[in-house]
């Protein structure tokens, strides 16, 4: 016969597991550093600069 399981512990550590999946999910989208963030506003704003001075006048 086989050892008793305690279902409580199965659940809550299948719950800690998702929640740590989640948590690695956040940390690659919005874990990065002020440097990087303002590196990303500034690549963005010279792009929409670029694209504006090629626009066409009517």
């Amino acid at each position: 016969m086989g050892k008793p399981v305690n279902l409580n512990r199965y659940r809550k550590e299948k719950a800690r597991a998702g929640e740590k999946a989640r948590a690695d999910q956040n940390a690659a989208a919005f874990g990065r550093s002020k440097a990087e963030k303002d590196l990303d506003k500034a690549r963005n704003a010279q792009e929409i600069k670029r694209l504006d001075e090629h626009k066409r006048d009517e």
